[in-house]
Formats: C-alpha cells, structure tokens, sequence
C-alpha cells in the first residue's frame, strides 16, 4: 500500500466535501463546461488510478466524478434534466414520490394533482 493512494483519496474527499453545498443549493447555476469536464476528468483519474493498483484513489476520484455528474444533471442552467428533478426539500421530494407510486396504476388524469376546485370536476357551466 502507496502512501500516494491516501493523498490522493483525501484530495478527493475534500473535493467532494467542498461541492455538497454546491448540490444542496437549489438556486446554484454550473454551466455544463465546468461540470462535464471535470465529470470527465474525475472518471479518467479514476479508471487510470485503478490501473495503476491505487484502489483507494480510484474510489475518491470516481465518487468526484459521479459527484460532478449529478451537479452537471442537477445544477446546469440549461439542463431538462435539472428542472425536472430540481430537489427544493427533500421532505416534499419524498412526498412527490410516494404520491407518484400511489397513482402510478391509477386512470387518473395528471392535471387533477394541480387544480383545485369547489365544483365537480365535469361540471357545465350554464351561458
């Protein structure tokens, strides 16, 4: 065992360390040519540590990637990705989930969850 392996492990965990509040922020904008080549480049170290026997390397620089790629996913001004799965609060993203799995088999119709009304839904309104 390389004491190499250790430095470099730990430089990656303070990188992933230091890019959590980034994740967290709702409101952060990362322009994808930031994330996608530090994406790539965390994902290269990785697969060329793991060759060269550096194990615990080679986890650190993965994880930095797979941690700039959900930044890339989460966090890009112009991702879909990122406005579909944008988490405000994990507390109201669990409930979002847990009520799409209750509906997942239902006939209901998907515009029902937004609107919100006194009279039946089918309703006609007399001219």
């Amino acid at each position: 065992m390389m004491w190499q392996d250790f430095v470099f492990m730990i430089g990656s965990g303070l990188s992933i360390v230091f890019l959590a509040p980034t994740l967290r922020d709702a409101s952060a904008n990362v322009p994808l040519g930031t994330s996608l080549p530090s994406m790539a480049i965390g994902f290269v170290y990785g697969t060329t540590f793991f060759t060269l026997g550096m194990t615990f390397s080679a986890l650190g620089a993965f994880a930095a990637g797979s941690m700039w790629s959900l930044i890339a996913l989460l966090r890009s001004p112009r991702s879909f990705a990122g406005h579909l799965a944008r988490v405000e609060s994990p507390v109201l993203f669990a409930r979002d989930c847990r009520r799409w799995l209750t509906q997942w088999g239902s006939s209901g119709l998907p515009v029902d969850q937004y609107v919100v009304t006194d009279r039946p839904r089918y309703e006609q309104t007399a001219d």
